[in-house]
C-alpha cells in the first residue's frame, strides 16, 4: 500500500478525530499580497454594484431587483416565514470573472421579513452588539462593544467555526450605519482584525500570527439593508469573505468546511435575527 503524503495523513486524523502527529502544520499558509489584492479589487466592484442598486428610485431591497416571477415568489416565501439564501458573483467591470490568486471568495445574500416589528426594534437589537453573544450562539461565543460614536461602532467577537475541526477566531470589527429615513437603513461591517486562536480554552492559548495560519477566514465584509414596510420589517445581509484556496492534497475534506461554513454562518445570522427580534416585540406578533 502506498505511503500517504503528510497532508492527507494529517487530514485523515483530523477526520478521525485523533491527535495530530507532531509534524509542522500542514495546514498552514500565507496570506499573499496578490491574494488580497485582487480580494480587495472583487469588493470594490461589489460595493460599486451595491450602490446602483441603492440608486434606484423606488426600489431599495435586492430581492426587489430580482426577475418575475422570481421577485413575488422570494418576497412571498420570505413572509411566510421562510429565510432566502443566494449564492452571488460579482464580476469585473468588463463582465470578466475576478481570479482570486491562492485564494476563495465566498459571497451569499441572505433575507428575512420580521412580520410585527419596526425599524427602530430591528436596529436596537443589530446594535445591541454586547448581547449578540447570546443571540448568535453558538457560533458568536464572545463579544463586546469597544467604542460608538453616532452611527459607528467598534466591536470584538470572538468566532467558533465547527464541521470536522474547531477554528476559533478572535476579531475586530468597524461597522458604519447610514439611515436613509424613517423605514430605510443600511450598513457596511469590515473586520479590521481576524486572528486564528490555537489552543482555545486552555492554559497554552495563543493567537497564530495574522495571514500566518491556517487560512480558514482572512477577510470577512457584510452589507446590511433595512426596510420597515408591509406590516414588518425586511432584512437583507450580503456576506463577502475571503479564506485560503485548499491544496489538492487535502481538498476533499477541507473544502467542504471552507465552502459551507459561509453559507451556514449567514443562514444562522439570518434566523437568529430573525427569531430574537420577533421575541423583542410579542405583542405584535399576535
Amino acid at each position: 500500500m502506498p505511503k500517504l503524503c503528510s497532508a492527507t495523513a494529517i487530514a485523515f486524523v483530523l477526520f478521525l478525530g485523533l491527535p495530530a502527529p507532531q509534524t509542522p502544520d500542514a495546514m498552514a499558509v500565507t496570506l499573499k499580497p496578490r491574494t488580497l489584492d485582487a480580494f480587495n479589487h472583487y469588493v470594490q466592484e461589489t460595493e460599486a454594484r451595491i450602490d446602483k442598486e441603492l440608486a434606484r428610485p423606488g426600489v431599495f431591497l435586492y430581492i426587489e431587483g430580482l426577475p418575475e416571477p422570481q421577485r413575488g415568489e422570494t418576497l412571498s416565501s420570505i413572509r411566510g416565514g421562510n429565510i432566502y439564501m443566494e449564492r452571488l458573483e460579482t464580476r469585473a467591470a468588463s463582465g470578466a470573472e475576478i481570479d482570486i490568486p491562492e485564494g476563495l471568495v465566498h459571497h451569499w445574500l441572505g433575507a428575512v421579513f420580521i412580520p410585527g416589528a419596526t425599524l427602530r426594534q430591528v436596529l436596537d437589537l443589530v446594535q445591541d452588539y454586547d448581547h449578540h453573544q447570546d443571540i448568535y450562539k453558538p457560533e458568536v461565543v464572545r463579544s463586546k462593544l469597544i467604542h460608538h460614536e453616532g452611527n459607528d461602532y467598534q466591536i470584538y467577537y470572538r468566532l467558533v467555526k465547527k464541521k470536522v475541526i474547531t477554528v476559533t477566531l478572535n476579531t475586530n470589527h468597524d461597522v458604519q450605519y447610514f439611515p436613509m429615513d424613517a423605514t430605510h437603513c443600511r450598513s457596511r461591517s469590515v473586520a479590521t482584525r481576524i486572528a486564528e486562536v490555537a489552543d482555545a480554552g486552555q492554559p497554552s492559548e495563543h493567537e497564530k500570527p495574522m495571514g500566518q495560519d491556517s487560512g480558514f477566514l482572512w477577510r470577512m465584509n457584510s452589507y446590511w439593508r433595512f426596510e420597515e414596510k408591509d406590516g414588518g420589517v425586511y432584512v437583507e445581509c450580503e456576506s463577502v469573505s475571503l479564506t485560503r484556496n485548499i491544496p489538492m492534497a487535502v481538498s476533499w475534506l477541507i473544502k467542504p468546511f471552507v465552502t459551507s461554513i459561509p453559507r451556514e454562518s449567514l443562514l444562522m445570522t439570518m434566523g437568529s435575527t430573525r427569531t430574537a427580534a420577533a421575541r423583542n416585540h410579542p405583542a405584535e406578533q399576535k
